[in-house]
C-alpha cells in the first residue's frame, strides 16, 4: 500500500494501465494466461466485441481517491462497521431506511456475490439480493435478450430471518433472462410519478463548473 501511495503521490494519479493489471491479476488463468496461449502461442487473435471494447476503454484513477478508496473502503472496510466518514458525519448503513436492490454475479472476481450478500447482515431495511449469471463486468451488463442469462431473485424484510448464502440459493427461484426487468419493476414500484431534475456538477463557486454536459467532449475524440 505505502509503494503504491508513493508511486501516484509522484504522478498524482494510478494509471489506467496499472489498474488494468492490477484487476487482471485478480483472475491471471482467464485474463492472462489463457490470452498467452491462443493470441501468441496459437496464433488465435480474440476478434472484438463491444463489451471487450467498452472494458479496454480505461481511465486513470485520482490519487486521493484511489489511496481513500484501498485504505479505508477495502483495507480497513469502514463503511461495513460504520466509520466511514463524509463531511464529519458518519456513512452508517444501518441508518439507511430506504429499501435496497442489490446486485451480485456468480463469477465475480473483484466483489464475491458472498461477500456482496453480507449486505444482509448490516442493514436494518428490505433488500432485494439479485444473484446473476456471469461475471464482474457480463453479470451487470445483462441486457434483455443476450442468450443464456438467468437469475436469482428473493426479497428479505427487515424483520425478516438472516439465511446464509448457500441457504438462500436453495430457496431463491430461479428465472431466465436478464435481471434488468426485474430492475425496471422494482424501480417502478419505489418511485413516485413526478421527475425530480438531478443535482448540479461542480463547484461554480470555486471556479469549478462543468465544461460540458456529460460525458464529455472525449467522446467526440477531440
Amino acid at each position: 500500500m505505502h509503494f503504491l501511495e508513493s508511486m501516484m503521490w509522484n504522478k498524482g494519479y494510478l494509471s489506467a494501465d496499472q489498474m488494468a493489471g492490477a484487476f487482471q491479476l485478480l483472475r491471471t488463468n482467464d485474463l492472462i494466461w489463457s490470452r498467452l496461449v491462443y493470441d501468441y502461442l496459437m496464433g488465435e487473435r480474440t476478434p472484438m466485441f463491444d463489451l471487450m471494447a467498452w472494458n479496454a476503454d480505461s481511465t486513470r484513477m485520482p490519487y486521493r481517491m484511489h489511496a481513500e478508496y484501498l485504505q479505508r473502503l477495502y483495507l480497513d472496510n469502514e463503511l461495513a462497521v460504520g466509520r466511514f466518514m463524509v463531511d464529519g458525519r458518519s456513512a452508517t448503513i444501518q441508518n439507511i431506511r430506504v429499501p435496497m436492490f442489490v446486485v451480485g454475479t456468480e463469477r465475480d472476481h473483484v466483489a464475491p456475490w458472498r461477500s456482496v450478500y453480507k449486505i444482509h447482515y448490516i442493514s436494518d431495511t428490505d433488500v432485494t439480493f439479485v444473484l446473476t449469471s456471469g461475471g464482474h463486468n457480463a453479470g451487470i451488463v445483462s441486457e434483455p435478450g443476450r442468450q443464456g442469462r438467468r437469475f436469482r431473485v428473493a426479497l428479505k424484510r427487515s424483520q425478516d430471518p438472516c439465511l446464509s448464502p448457500d441457504e438462500w440459493t436453495a430457496e431463491a427461484p430461479s428465472k431466465e433472462g436478464s435481471w434488468w426487468v426485474d430492475w425496471v419493476e422494482w424501480l417502478a414500484e419505489h418511485s413516485i410519478s413526478q421527475r425530480v431534475p438531478p443535482p448540479s456538477m461542480g463547484a461554480p463557486a470555486r471556479g469549478c463548473a462543468p465544461s460540458a454536459d456529460a460525458p464529455g467532449t472525449y467522446v467526440f475524440q477531440r
